[in-house]
């Protein structure tokens, strides 16, 4: 009994940290709202019983190859995975986007701040990745609103169905709320294994796969995603 009180008592703290006065300048829209009412409670519970809070900062990962979008939570201190989405649609295949309109979806190291949500999308709602970053442009590569979405459809974004996109949304949404200034997305053509890697070794994009996965296995020893910057037309890596 006692058990069960002190569980619905954090599940009702998530929930009101999670509902902070919209004075906190995040976007929104009447539908934005609507979703948010609706899906916060259900997120809020998955998430407890996982001992993972709604308003904790979270990291998102996609792979191409396997069709996947992983959303991680952090607890103390360290991410823990609280639930792999299956992409709807992609655009393209392996390897980078390079330039507007080559209706390919972006590969590299992405961050997403409080006003890249966009709850007036015309695919249901999305969030824009930041495409293109510091390397991308140092590459001169070219593009933009490159996003995950609802509406299953892509021409260069991330798609997912609606239902999937309003969970996406909403957890966005309470990490902002609850203090995360920006949350990081990391895209990988493939999981960075061995054997993946020895796979695709022959692919033209072998040099740019082997900088990503210096990025990817410091995530997968720490449990914790790195600063990421530019130098050299390179990704460098920071630990947090």
């Amino acid at each position: 009994m006692k058990k069960s009180i002190v569980t619905i008592a954090l599940l009702v703290i998530g929930l009101f940290l999670a509902d902070i006065s919209l004075a906190a300048d995040l976007p929104s829209t009447r539908k934005s709202r609507r979703v948010l009412a609706k899906v916060r409670p259900i997120l809020a519970k998955d998430l407890l019983s996982q001992g993972l809070s709604l308003s904790s900062p979270i990291f998102i990962r996609i792979f191409k190859k396997s069709g996947e979008l992983e959303v991680w939570v952090e607890n103390s201190q360290k991410f823990e995975l609280f639930k792999t989405y299956k992409l709807c649609r992609f655009s393209g295949s392996l390897g980078p986007k390079m330039r507007t309109d080559d209706r390919q979806s972006p590969e590299g190291f992405y961050y997403v701040t409080a006003d890249q949500l966009n709850p007036s999308s015309q695919f249901h709602l999305s969030f824009n990745i930041g495409y293109p970053n510091s390397y991308d442009r140092a590459h001169g590569r070219t593009g933009s609103a490159l996003m995950v979405h609802g509406d299953c459809v892509s021409i260069g974004c991330y798609a997912m169905t609606d239902e999937k996109i309003e969970e996406l949304y909403t957890i966005a949404d309470a990490a902002f709320r609850g203090g995360q200034s920006f949350f990081r997305v990391h895209i990988f053509p493939f999981r960075m294994t061995k054997k993946n890697m020895e796979q695709h070794k022959e692919s033209k994009w072998h040099g740019f796969c082997k900088n990503l996965k210096q990025g990817y296995d410091i995530f997968e020893n720490e449990k914790k995603p790195p600063n990421v910057i530019v130098r050299g037309k390179r990704y460098i890596f920071e630990k947090t």
